[in-house]
């Protein structure tokens, strides 16, 4: 699609805080229904991926902050819910297969990771990602599934962990998601198109688009 017309020049910050700030919470809260819940049962491992979930996703919203802190001098509410949504990407596939100890360091290592992708990582590829979609949930689903090999305890899941079985299914996902939305991309941009006209993006796509507007 290409950049946002006016990216790097333009004041393109979330419209509103508090909405951002609503809809991390909603995702937190109902991130434990599919965690949780794909234990499909009441038992020990649920209640494992539960509390591995919250401890993720809270470690990793103070390790996002403090990187910020620490590179850009002060933490901010968008990076401390962009930090919370990294480890709860981050701990999905770990979630009923690894113990508190391992769901903690990589709630830590999926925030400064996700921080890193979602900073300079951008800045030197040159992408614009609005939500950065690719650094928090692409670099944190990486992070999660390669540590889920790494952390694995086999008195929770009864298997055992293989950071190279992980490593493979990761090049696998990469190669074929890639290929696969490129091919969907192409055919939507030769059909209906992919972008709308500079007149509607400036003017905003509820109010083009929808015809409606929170303000």
């Amino acid at each position: 699609m290409g950049k946002r017309r006016g990216y790097g020049v333009e004041n393109l910050s979330p419209h509103n805080l508090v909405l951002s700030v609503t809809g991390a919470s909603l995702l937190w809260v109902g991130w434990f229904g599919f965690n949780a819940g794909s234990a499909v049962a009441a038992d020990g491992r649920a209640g494992m991926a539960m509390a591995v979930t919250q401890i993720a996703t809270a470690a990793a919203a103070l390790s996002w902050m403090f990187s910020e802190w620490m590179v850009q001098s002060k933490p901010s509410v968008l990076g401390i819910i962009s930090g919370a949504v990294a480890g709860l990407v981050a701990i999905t596939p770990a979630s009923g297969f690894v113990a508190p100890g391992g769901a903690l360091v990589i709630g830590l290592v999926a925030g400064v990771i996700c921080f890193w992708a979602s900073t300079s990582l951008k800045n030197a590829l040159g992408y614009d990602d609005s939500l950065d979609a690719f650094g928090v949930h692409g670099i944190g689903g990486i992070v999660g599934a390669l540590l889920t090999g790494v952390f694995v305890s086999k008195e929770i899941s009864g298997v055992d962990g293989s950071v190279l079985i992980q490593l493979k299914g990761v090049a696998t996902t990469v190669i074929y998601g890639f290929a696969v939305s490129y091919v969907i991309l192409i055919v939507i941009d030769k059909t209906m198109g992919l972008r709308v006209s500079e007149e509607q993006e400036r003017e905003g796509l509820d109010i083009s688009l929808h015809g409606e507007s929170i303000e």
